[in-house]
C-alpha cells in the first residue's frame, strides 16, 4: 500500500501560513504617507482611542479636518478652540475602580510629523488635557536595535 503525502503536505504548508499570516494581526494607527514620525523607544503598544493627526498642513481627529497648522501656530492662545469643539464629541465614560464617580474621555493618540513644532503640540496637548482625556499618547517609530 503506498499512500501519496504531497498533498497532505501542500495541505499542513497552507494551513501553517494562514495561521501565522492571521495571527500576527496588529492595531495600526493610520498615519499619512506625508509623515515622518519621530524614533523612540515603545513600551506599550497604542490601543484603539481617538486619533489626532498633525501634518505640515493641518490638524486632523479621526481624519477629519480641524483646522490648519498655521492657523494653529499663529494663535496666541493655550487651547485651540477648533480642536477643543472636535474633541468634545468623544463620550465622557467613568474611570474604572474610582469612587468618586469621575468621568473622562479615555485615550488620545497624537501622531505628528517630526517637524511640527513643540510649541504647537504643546498647545494640542494641553487642549486634550482640557476636555478630559485621561491619557495621552504620542506615536512615534520603534528605534532599530534598542531594547528595554
Amino acid at each position: 500500500m503506498v499512500i501519496n503525502i504531497v498533498s497532505l503536505i501542500d495541505i499542513f504548508a497552507m494551513l501553517v501560513f494562514y495561521l501565522l499570516v492571521n495571527a500576527l494581526v496588529v492595531e495600526v494607527i493610520p498615519s499619512p504617507r506625508s509623515l515622518t514620525l519621530p524614533e523612540s523607544v515603545i513600551k506599550d503598544q497604542p490601543r484603539l482611542s481617538v486619533t489626532i493627526v498633525v501634518t505640515p498642513d493641518s490638524i486632523l481627529v479621526d481624519n477629519q479636518p480641524v483646522m490648519s497648522t498655521a492657523q494653529a501656530l499663529a494663535a496666541d492662545v493655550k487651547l485651540l478652540a477648533p480642536l477643543k469643539s472636535a474633541l468634545l464629541l468623544a463620550p465622557l465614560m467613568q474611570v474604572e475602580g474610582d469612587a468618586q464617580n469621575r468621568l473622562t474621555r479615555g485615550e488620545v493618540n497624537i501622531v505628528a510629523d517630526k517637524s511640527i513644532p513643540y510649541r504647537l503640540l504643546k498647545k494640542v496637548m494641553a487642549t486634550c488635557t482640557d476636555t478630559r482625556f485621561a491619557r495621552i499618547s504620542l506615536a512615534v517609530v520603534e528605534k532599530k536595535g534598542s531594547s528595554l
